[in-house]
């Protein structure tokens, strides 16, 4: 967030990028809900905005969702819905320490804030309430059931569709592979732009241990030169995610737990194994592992045994392959398809000139007034006071 601060000072203080962006008379923005600096820019310009929040609805928070404690997991929690008394003892603590989570992310933009708005918001909060429609990269073929308010549209699968034929070096290798099916591996750009030998190593010692073939996303410039690669193993530059997926023999999926991977996967109905590396994704594993999707290893417990071991677990065991086949069958079966009902609300509030009509009054109330907590202090305090006074018995001798 350090970073995303001082990016956005940088672009504040562009007066040509700034005088081109007020030139353009946009009617709308559509921000990166994950970024604050979007937010910023756009009450900078002066001009309406949607959140866009590319990933799960327990990722931001103020903007009113209704999220009961009891079975609606917290940001970084990895709980699922189904929580037993110490799950919802560990719910409420990270309830309570969210709103600090929220309170640093913001103090990292308070000196720009202050120094490009002539009317500083009072915090995050404020930004968040002023979008008039949040969308969500998310859906309930991996999201766990919750409420909904009427200004939280899920969107999630704007970047899936049908697989196309594979490019030719592609296509001659899983062409020349002897197991019926083959491996994709992707774990972000983390994994490749720092130093992990020790990770690598057991990556590479398991996958040498499998008789699929794996292909592996992975700068190979940045390869350790001392680690030789298998030779069931392919190490490319980029790959086309999508058609991979969405190629007839792959039979596993091994990712970092990125929203729009885990979406993906959903929509091709491959198995997954989750290495969660960095912020939501822990959590977006434990969602696909509880929908019965795949299995995860986080990134300090991987030895070379236990992947090879669960690897051959999730081909092998049908359940996993059948649960994905629900899951994708959920995904398609919605009526309007995620980016065309991305673009219908956008119209929607283009054409009703705001979102008003979507925000419950919630929003704008104090904390204590939306949780009744006044009415509960007034009754706590009236109860002494009505109390029939003690009658005292008196004896005649």
């Amino acid at each position: 967030m350090g970073h995303l601060s001082y990016q956005c000072g940088r672009l504040l203080e562009d007066e040509k990028m700034m005088s081109f962006l007020q030139n353009e008379n946009y009617d709308v923005a559509v921000l990166d809900a994950l970024n604050p600096c979007s937010f910023i820019l756009a009450r900078k310009l002066g001009i309406r905005y949607i959140a866009f929040y590319p990933g799960a609805l327990n990722g931001p928070l103020s903007i009113g969702l209704p999220s009961p404690i009891s079975y609606v997991p917290v940001f970084n929690s990895e709980l699922t819905h189904h929580m037993n008394l110490w799950g919802r003892m560990k719910n409420l603590f990270y309830f309570f320490l969210a709103p600090v989570g929220q309170a640093l992310v913001w103090s990292r933009f308070s000196d720009v804030v202050a120094q490009h708005l002539e009317q500083p918001p009072s915090g995050l909060d404020e930004l968040h309430q002023g979008a008039e429609l949040w969308t969500f990269n998310t859906d309930f073929s991996l999201e766990f059931p919750q409420p909904l308010m009427p200004f939280t549209v899920l969107v999630g699968g704007v970047l899936n569709k049908p697989a196309k034929p594979l490019q030719q070096d592609f296509n001659s290798w899983i062409t020349n592979l002897k197991e019926p099916c083959f491996i994709v591996v992707t774990l972000g750009s983390m994994v490749s732009s720092v130093s992990v030998d020790s990770l690598i190593t057991e990556l590479v010692a398991g996958f040498s241990s499998v008789p699929q073939g794996v292909i592996w996303r992975y700068d190979t410039k940045l390869w350790p030169s001392h680690i030789d690669i298998p030779p069931n193993v392919k190490i490319v530059d980029w790959l086309p995610l999508n058609d991979l997926l969405g190629h007839p023999k792959v039979c596993l999926f091994i990712t970092h737990g990125g929203q729009n991977s885990l979406l993906q996967a959903v929509y091709h109905a491959v198995p997954v194994l989750g290495i969660p590396l960095f912020g939501d994704q822990f959590d977006n594993v434990v969602k696909a592992e509880a929908k019965g999707l795949g299995l995860i290893i986080k990134p300090t417990h991987i030895t070379r045994g236990r992947l090879s071991s669960t690897i051959q677990t999730l081909i092998r065991d049908s359940r996993f392959k059948s649960s994905a086949l629900s899951l994708s069958a959920l995904h398609k079966s919605q009526p309007v398809p995620p980016a065309q009902r991305f673009v219908l609300w956008v119209d929607h509030v283009l054409q009703s000139g705001s979102g008003l009509h979507l925000k419950p009054v919630a929003l704008g109330q104090p904390w204590y007034q939306r949780n009744l907590l006044d009415i509960m202090m007034l009754l706590t305090l009236q109860v002494p006071v009505s109390l029939p006074p003690t009658r005292t018995q008196s004896r005649v001798v």
